[in-house]
């Protein structure tokens, strides 16, 4: 068990923000979270797996919605609740359990969703593992590893900021969880916390991604100590991911819309530097999905599709604006997305694309 440093956390943020591929949430919120923790003397323990017994019961929390909050909020008048979604559908399934959780696990990785789980963690006093169901971030919830090995996503946990909270004790399936959760997030001014996947230690060893906490930090690390010594932080992040640049260039537009709790839009891209004459477009759902190159498919899912501007950090994608400049890069799909049943799960033709994946390494 490693209980983590401010810096240590700060590190692992900004990687799961570049991890996050435009979507995850705001890492200025998941920072934010890590500081108000800290300020209440809250300790954030690191454990792997290995660490804990195989009837240990874990659970993972996270927030479901679109990256932007309604321009209408239907709860508005009613009193927010002092304790972040995360903590509050934790709790209601502690409570539906009749037991405490042994640990917790972020869902995804995320600058902000992955910040609810460590705060969620450190509120109730429980460690964090180094694991994660997805490598990355994804736009649903059965864009899960948990969901290839046919762990159960119920019971199902799902609160609002208003002192809402219900459990689902059986779906039909996970998609069903999906549209459950997004409807009442598109209730809730598109976003809900949500604890899913309760399960033994045991049960969860050979379906989670392992060590992804850990990677994380080393991204996160990289980015730190390019920017403190004046070079060039998208070289720096792609090496330490073994990843591949892809495209420098200025946005010349960036449109989105939200629809049905998700965020769609497309972000389009004239070339600089090595790329002039060129134009790189990118398409998303909550997080980049696909790519183009000059009108041809560059990349897809499940490999990362990242930016860092041109101060090296990553942003959300509803709030590139044109005029910005930026690098785009890949990194590499974690091995379980590559299988057959993985890319049927989350790879281009799960999105519509109608094409094979080609891995950029």
């Amino acid at each position: 068990m490693r209980e983590l440093t401010k810096q240590a956390l700060y590190d692992i943020l900004h990687g799961c923000a570049i991890a996050g591929t435009g979507g995850g949430g705001m890492l200025s919120e998941g920072l934010s979270l890590i500081d108000r923790g800290l300020a209440e003397g809250r300790t954030f323990k690191l454990v792997s797996l290995d660490e804990l017994p195989d009837d240990g019961i874990i659970g993972v929390p996270y927030c479901c919605g679109a990256l932007t909050a309604q321009m209408e909020n239907p709860l508005a008048g009613y009193p927010e609740l002092p304790e972040p979604h995360g903590v509050l559908a934790a709790r209601a399934m502690e409570r539906y359990l009749r037991r405490e959780f042994d640990g917790f696990m972020p869902t995804e990785l995320g600058g902000e969703n992955t910040a609810q789980a460590f705060y969620t963690a450190a509120v109730m006093g429980r460690p964090i593992l180094d694991a994660d169901p997805a490598g990355r971030s994804v736009p649903e919830l059965q864009h899960s590893t948990f969901y290839l090995h046919g762990i159960p996503i119920a019971p199902m946990s799902v609160a609002d900021a208003y002192g809402n909270s219900a459990i689902f004790d059986g779906v039909a399936s996970d998609k069903r969880a999906e549209h459950w959760a997004r409807a009442l997030a598109v209730a809730s001014n598109n976003v809900v916390g949500v604890l899913d996947h309760p399960a033994s230690v045991a049960d969860i060893r050979g379906a989670v991604i392992k060590g992804t906490i850990s990677y994380a930090e080393k991204l996160g690390a990289a980015l730190r100590q390019a920017k403190a010594s004046g070079s060039d932080p998208a070289e720096a992040v792609t090496a330490a991911g073994r990843g591949r640049r892809l495209f420098t260039g200025q946005v010349i537009s960036s449109e989105f819309e939200d629809r049905d709790g998700f965020t769609f839009g497309t972000i389009v891209l004239s070339g600089l530097g090595d790329n002039p004459g060129h134009e790189y477009k990118i398409w998303y759902k909550n997080e980049n999905i696909i790519s183009w190159l000059d009108g041809e498919i560059h990349v897809t899912v499940p490999d990362l599709i990242c930016m860092l501007d041109e101060s090296g950090e990553p942003q959300i994608n509803p709030f590139v604006k044109a005029g910005q400049k930026f690098t785009v890069f890949a990194l590499p799909a974690p091995a379980q997305w590559t299988t057959e049943r993985g890319l049927d799960c989350f790879g281009p033709r799960s999105f519509g694309f109608d094409v094979d994946y080609k891995p950029i390494v």
